[in-house]
């Protein structure tokens, strides 16, 4: 897939009389080893009553001697190249193998051929002391070593534009550190030689076509679709032949490099060659590339009247969907890598890694920016894989589609990468206002502490030579775990848990009063969030005939709109009392879930329970921003996503091996 453009140049000269135009050389047809693929080439010349003769110069490069009979009062030229703009990767060439690392010595029978690109025409104190540098190294990789002098060339000189004829000297160049592309060009052919590498000077036609998307880092190039003529050098390397390198760039030449000359000396190289008889004249040039055909392509796939025709047809179905009353979606799984660490194991065959969670939280916040502002964020766990000791990660974004907002304040979600210095008395802070907020009884707040008796058991257990208050990273996650515990102590609870229900009854939130044998609440052993070590086994028991379950809704039942943000609130409670052990399903109305609030890395981490209805689901998340707002505590939520609904949409960010994957919400129509 290529780009097809149209180069057109075109130079003017007018003279103030009718002069004699002498025979003129032309060197403005692509030569012979240009890499470019060129589909036609044209050149017209006036006066229209002239002689031309097409022929070779000594170095291969088309010429074309033109012969004028008459006087004429103008003399101009128009050239036009249709090319291919096909990608040429500049790197793909084999070297000989006495070759392959400089410094190196050309065979005695290819060196006389090459005499005269190893020339060595100027010299001085600053080309003497800039070669220096590069000189008597140690063996470097010949591609390493010619990328470093032509970059180190292109930091070294400042590119300026410069109208005089001719090419200044190496010295001139070096002492003003400034130059046109053929003073670059020139200096570097010199360079080359002085460093026993044969090298030949290059005029021809630079391309420059605008990039279909902006850089990620670095400049993003030419704004506009540019062309003009210009100079570089090439540099002949056994097994690879001509390699040509621009140093007005650093960069290797590629497809947007179109030689016309290349010859040993700047003069034999210049596109016109000619002298007129003794006249005024006035002088005007033009250059400018048009794209005659594209490709569709991975970063430019459709044009815009492409688009339009698309978008057209894709309305249409829309519409027969619609009137056929056929109910259509459709998701997505696209993945993304690291474009710093192509070779690290996370994005290669790992599916966790250093900086994976890191990126992927970057990523969720700017989806959560361009598809679900007002939306909440949700950090909880994935696909738990054999062999791996936890569940994988997974980073939520859900949002109304009705586009009222989930979550109001963004700045009450807290930035999981800071540590805002928060402990456990601003958890239990913060859940005594939750409560509040919930209208429930503070006092079925529960502690939630660790196991003494099992963590002592375990740290009996540790060999002699290990000191289990030594976290080290490439020991077992629970011994981490235990190091981390032991440096707390183990009196300080792990986080707050308030136990919670939906009541179908009280049409509210509400809470019970959780016992255990023992007077504290012992978390189950681990090093995962609160919420997941619930001592639930160890709750009163409850028949499963008396087990309220709230069954999942149809996927396709029509729901009504989702009430507005701020008519979710939560009512209170009845007067009725008789309504507090028994729900109306006549089912028990004890408690068996709960909202976790845990401090960890200085946040404030809020588990969600499970709900079964999305408005319930939402209550909650009111509650708990008007409690993060009121305690001035952000908090970060994880634990169980919202109920499945149609209503809400939804984007997941999960490791996979080697890349970063994206579940994007299912689209139910074109737009």
């Amino acid at each position: 897939m290529s780009i097809r453009v149209a180069i057109h140049h075109r130079t003017t000269y007018e003279y103030d009389r009718a002069v004699d135009i002498m025979p003129h050389v032309f060197r403005l047809r692509p030569a012979p080893h240009c890499r470019t693929p060129v589909e036609a080439y044209s050149l017209r010349i006036e006066p229209a009553n002239h002689f031309i003769n097409w022929q070779q110069d000594p170095f291969g490069n088309y010429v074309a001697r033109v012969v004028f009979p008459e006087p004429a009062r103008k003399l101009e030229f128009e050239v036009e190249v249709i090319a291919e703009m096909t990608v040429i990767n500049p790197f793909d060439f084999f070297v000989e193998d006495y070759a392959d690392a400089f410094p190196f010595a050309y065979p005695e029978q290819l060196r006389g051929e090459l005499s005269p690109y190893l020339e060595k025409r100027e010299s001085g104190a600053l080309l003497s002391a800039w070669v220096r540098q590069f000189a008597g190294r140690p063996p470097l990789a010949i591609v390493d070593f010619l990328v470093g002098v032509n970059q180190r060339l292109s930091r070294d000189i400042r590119y300026g534009i410069r109208m005089e004829p001719g090419v200044q000297t190496c010295e001139e160049t070096l002492q003003m550190g400034s130059g046109s592309c053929r003073d670059t060009g020139w200096l570097l052919v010199q360079i080359l030689r002085q460093l026993g590498l044969a090298a030949r000077f290059v005029s021809g036609y630079l391309i420059q076509l605008t990039p279909d998307v902006k850089a990620l880092d670095g400049p993003s190039g030419t704004e506009v679709d540019f062309t003009d003529l210009h100079a570089w050098a090439e540099v002949y390397i056994p097994g690879a032949g001509w390699i040509g390198l621009d140093p007005t760039s650093g960069l290797m030449a590629g497809e947007g490099h179109l030689p016309l000359a290349c010859t040993p000396d700047p003069v034999s190289a210049a596109p016109v060659t000619g002298a007129t008889g003794l006249c005024q004249s006035t002088f005007s040039f033009a250059n400018s590339v048009q794209r005659i055909h594209e490709d569709p392509r991975v970063t430019k796939p459709y044009d815009d009247f492409q688009w339009a025709a698309i978008d057209a047809l894709g309305r249409l179905v829309d519409e027969r969907l619609v009137a056929g009353d056929v109910r259509m979606t459709m998701g997505g799984e696209p993945t993304f890598v690291s474009i710093d660490d192509t070779e690290g194991e996370e994005w290669n065959t790992a599916a966790d890694g250093e900086h994976k969670r890191e990126l992927s939280h970057d990523l969720l916040k700017r989806l959560h920016a361009r598809f679900g502002p007002g939306g909440a964020l949700l950090y909880g766990e994935g696909k738990w894989y054999p062999g791996e000791p936890l569940p994988r990660w997974a980073l939520t974004c859900f949002w109304r589609k009705d586009g009222k907002p989930v979550w109001r304040n963004p700045a009450l979600l807290a930035d999981t990468s800071k540590d805002y210095g928060h402990g456990i008395a601003d958890a239990e802070r913060f859940t005594a206002a939750l409560a509040g907020e919930l209208k429930v009884d503070a006092a079925h707040i529960r502690a939630g502490h660790e196991d003494a008796f099992y963590y002592l058991w375990r740290e009996g257990t540790l060999p002699v030579d290990v000191d289990p208050h030594a976290a080290n990273l490439d020991d077992p996650q629970e011994r981490r775990y235990l190091a981390e515990l032991l440096d707390r102590g183990m009196k300080t609870p792990t986080g707050y848990a308030l136990p919670l229900r939906w009541s179908e009854a009280r049409g509210c939130w509400r809470s019970t009063e959780w016992k255990f044998r023992r007077p504290q609440m012992f978390l189950v052993p681990g090093g995962s969030a609160m919420g997941l070590r619930m001592p639930l086994d160890s709750l009163v028991w409850t028949d499963e005939d008396q087990k309220v379950v709230v069954p999942e809704r149809c996927p396709l039942e029509p729901l009504p709109p989702l009430p507005d943000p701020e008519a979710i609130a939560v009512p209170p409670p009845p007067m009725d009392s008789s309504l507090d052990d028994i729900d109306a399903a006549g089912g028990s109305a004890r408690s068996r879930s709960a909202i976790c609030v845990e401090p960890r890395q200085g946040r404030i981490h809020v588990f969600m329970p499970p709900a079964g209805d999305l408005v319930h689901y939402l209550a909650l998340l009111v509650a708990l921003e008007n409690a993060a707002a009121k305690t001035g505590l952000p908090v970060v939520l994880e634990g169980y996503e919202p109920p499945r609904d149609g209503r809400i949409d939804m984007i997941k960010v999960t490791p996979d091996p080697g890349v970063i994957e994206v579940n994007v919400h299912p689209s139910a129509s074109w737009d």
